[in-house]
């Protein structure tokens, strides 16, 4: 049996140095919300496949759901033979996203798949070209996702040029300053001096930045982009690759809004680890396109379809939107209590909605200095005493906590007594 080391090693000698990892822990099993590596060590997995497995790792009707369907047949391609799986789970997307009824659902594998076709349905319905996004945003390594995404390094240094017509604006981040009415003037500002609203054609944004850092987007802000967009024609795109399927403690983040997208983008958690995604919008908008403009070769894979089936019978059945906001408090509220530890002088924020929860770490509370140092240190800490955790952030010193929604109380305080003896030997580490 080769050891997590040895597997390193031929790691680095077989991958390319860009695919970045950010433990060196190889998994051998996992299940609900722990993992066991190579080396037969325990983790609790606070990082869930980033965002996957909200229905836990090797969740047991998902199983049975890919197994009854590999049994029947595991490809033909839904452009050249269609299949009632694929057609049975559009209808329950166009029946659950936050978009404005009719609705239809194409499938793809991927999100930068559902952002580039949401890109795609929005130019061929508007028979515009210009796209907004937002500073700190993530929406996918291909070009169209790169040049949406607000965050140079590591995701678009080196890469250029992108495609053109992408105008990037500012955030309403509210830790670092931002607000609502900034925001605001900054689109203001785009169609004063660079583009027309006559040319663009959707703005996209996530409702929580996932890898921005977990910044959730203001209510008014929410609301007042969308008006913006119906005055002035422009669809209203919600990016919800991330914020998902539960994770947020509603089905989508859009609900905590109270207004819908006129498209929505969705991979991750869609089908519990296989490869997945969607876009969904009003009929029109998703009829715009000719057809076999839109599609691909393993698009809404009938083995994933099943999983899918499986992920939304889990979240019902099992009540997770509920189970959410139960683990999400419990993180918050510890992560709350050590904000105001006397003691500590790191922690400058503490947000989330549900169980996409997140800390900012500082240098110290009355600067709002970035501790990414701190950050590191804090991630491998957390490794060697058995915990994964993800960072994220556009200065990279948020923790973000993703626990599958699965996991008992008893596991998540146990992983949160664990980020917290981490912490002090991170802290004692860099002092």
């Amino acid at each position: 049996m080769a050891t997590s080391a040895e597997l390193q090693a031929r790691r680095v000698a077989a991958v390319p140095r860009g695919v970045g990892n950010v433990t060196q822990i190889f998994a051998k099993t996992a299940k609900n919300a722990e993992i066991w590596s190579e080396d037969g060590k325990r983790y609790i997995d606070f990082g869930a496949g980033i965002a996957v497995v909200n229905t836990g790792h090797q969740h047991p009707r998902l199983i049975a759901a890919i197994e009854e369907q590999l049994k029947a047949f595991s490809h033909v391609c839904f452009q050249v033979t269609p299949y009632e799986n694929y057609v049975s789970l559009a209808e329950r997307l166009n029946a659950i996203a936050p978009v404005p009824g009719p609705a239809k659902t194409m499938l793809a594998s991927t999100g930068a798949e559902a952002v580039e076709n949401a890109v795609k349905v929005a130019r061929a319905f508007t028979s515009r070209t210009g796209i907004i996004s937002f500073a700190g945003g993530f929406h996918g390594r291909t070009l169209m996702g790169m040049a949406l995404t607000g965050k140079v390094v590591p995701y678009k240094k080196g890469y250029g040029p992108f495609p053109p017509d992408v105008y990037n604006v500012e955030f309403p981040n509210l830790y670092h300053g931002g607000s609502t009415e900034q925001s605001l003037q900054s689109l203001k500002s785009l169609f004063k001096h660079t583009a027309d609203p006559s040319s663009i054609a959707a703005i996209i944004i996530e409702p929580v930045q996932g890898e921005g850092g977990f910044n959730i987007v203001p209510k008014d802000f929410m609301v007042a982009l969308r008006k913006l967009c119906d005055d002035h024609g422009i669809l209203l795109i919600a990016d919800e690759i991330q914020t998902g399927f539960a994770r947020t403690g509603k089905l989508f983040a859009m609900e905590h809004y109270g207004i819908k997208a006129d498209v929505v983008t969705m991979a991750k958690g869609l089908a519990g680890g296989l490869p997945l995604s969607a876009i969904v919008g009003r009929a029109d908008v998703m009829d715009a396109s000719n057809p076999g403009g839109l599609g691909g070769t393993y698009a809404g894979n009938p083995i994933a379809c099943a999983a899918a089936h499986a992920v939304l019978d889990v979240i019902d059945d099992e009540k997770l939107c509920a189970r959410a906001n139960a683990i999400g408090k419990i993180i918050i509220d510890r992560c709350t209590s050590l904000q105001n530890n006397s003691n500590l002088n790191c922690i400058g924020d503490v947000r989330g909605l549900g169980a996409m929860c997140a800390v900012e770490l500082v240098k110290d509370k009355a600067s709002s200095e970035p501790a990414p140092e701190l950050t590191s240190a804090l991630l491998k800490a957390a490794n060697e005493r058995g915990l994964i955790l993800l960072s994220c952030g556009t200065y990279g010193n948020v923790i973000r906590f993703l626990v599958p929604l699965t996991a008992s109380d008893d596991l998540v305080r146990e992983g949160m007594d664990v980020f917290e003896a981490a912490l002090t030997d991170a802290i004692a580490k860099v002092a």
